[in-house]
């Protein structure tokens, strides 16, 4: 009867991730409706954009767009410089003006596409059908856009990885190291067990109340610290601490007593006969402790490990609460920037009101959702490399 009860629980949760994962799907992929704001034929008898050469691409430029942009984009790289590539892409964005009109699921797109079509031609005359992949290299390698069709979410993905690098470098040896001293060192007294009870207390602690405190020590406490003042990257554009460094401490105080449980489970699994054993032939505590029961229960740790930094990944509460940009699309180039992140990216996109930026949503879980698939494949890999090791 419970075998066959945790079974059907088993099959339900999959089947509800697979549905998840299917509606995921069904809005990255599908029809799109697009409307050119201004026809290549304009500029080319043929249409074929490729035709024109970097000197025809500067003069459309410089005769469509405002004295102000052009000598903005002159400041950043003069348009004489850039290659046939970069200019064709400045001509495509800002003055051909593709736009969705309208978009479709990837369930509509395979069984109504007669009826798309039909409904294109008599809403949208100067309009042309094309299936789109939302998430594509573009979309990966691309910044943060106020468009939908140009959204890219190259910053996300770089402020996502620099978090959660600062966030296992603190937490991963800090929480291993107090399991440690309060499984092996610690004696059972009041101190020891007024500790363990905080411990577990914070581990259900909602994680907007760690962002409140990420906001008041890191952001606000620590700010000459966290802002890279105090080692000469004093820049007003890092918002007072609310830069990267203030993120990544905050998540590490958030997963922190989770690897703490984890690590001290894992110790406890090792039979008292091993390091009795090592007692045996003359060694210290240290010497037990490094050579038999860390090695012993090292699996354990990385797997406890893998699960708090996958909950770090998909946080959006706690780094919203300390400042985290919504809209950047400057690239991070140090601990000290501004930053965003995937999960916050998605909850932007979700709640504005076009259509097309769910459509963006969608594309931007399945990268956040390969992300952490891939980052908890190679720890596993890790994890079972030094298992055989020890082995």
């Amino acid at each position: 009867m419970i075998n066959t009860l945790f079974k059907s629980a088993t099959i339900l949760a999959i089947f509800i991730l697979f549905i998840l994962l299917v509606n995921i799907i069904n809005d990255a992929f599908g029809y799109v409706a697009i409307e050119n704001s201004i026809e290549p034929t304009i500029f080319i008898e043929s249409g074929n954009l490729d035709d024109l050469n970097s000197d025809d691409i500067i003069e459309i430029l410089e005769e469509r767009l405002s004295k102000g942009l052009v000598r903005r984009y002159n400041s950043e790289s003069p348009l004489k410089e850039r290659s046939q590539k970069e200019l064709m892409e400045l001509l495509f964005n800002r003055v051909i003006e593709p736009r969705v009109k309208q978009s479709w699921s990837l369930k509509e797109s395979i069984f109504n596409k007669k009826e798309i079509l039909e409904l294109t031609t008599k809403k949208y005359p100067n309009a042309y059908i094309d299936f789109r992949a939302w998430l594509n290299l573009e979309f990966i390698t691309k910044p943060q856009s106020s468009i939908p069709e140009f959204a890219g979410i190259r910053t996300a993905i770089l402020g996502s990885l620099m978090i959660i690098c600062i966030t296992i470098f603190f937490a991963f040896p800090v929480g291993v190291a107090s399991a440690i001293y309060l499984e092996e060192y610690a004696g059972n007294n009041r101190f020891t067990r007024f500790v363990q009870v905080n411990i577990y207390n914070l581990s259900g602690v909602p994680s907007i109340i760690f962002g409140l405190l990420g906001l008041a020590v890191f952001v606000r406490g620590m700010e000459p610290f966290t802002s890279g003042s105090m080692f000469g990257y004093g820049d007003p554009a890092t918002a007072n601490g609310r830069t990267i460094l203030a993120a990544g401490l905050t998540l590490a105080i958030l997963i922190l007593p989770i690897i703490i449980i984890n690590t001290q489970e894992a110790l406890r699994a090792v039979p008292q006969t091993l390091r009795q054993a090592g007692y045996g032939i003359g060694g210290t505590k240290w010497q037990i402790i490094w050579s038999h029961v860390l090695p012993a229960s090292i699996e354990r740790i990385m797997t406890g490990t893998i699960l708090a930094v996958s909950r770090a990944i998909g946080e959006t509460a706690p780094i919203v609460v300390i400042g985290a940009s919504t809209f950047i699309s400057v690239d991070p180039s140090n601990i000290f920037s501004k930053f965003t992140t995937l999960p916050i990216q998605i909850y932007q996109w979700t709640s504005r009101p076009q259509a097309e930026f769910r459509n963006v949503a969608a594309a931007a879980i399945i990268v956040l959702l390969l992300m952490l698939l891939s980052m908890n494949t190679f720890a596993i890999l890790i994890r079972n490399r030094i298992g055989k090791n020890r082995s």
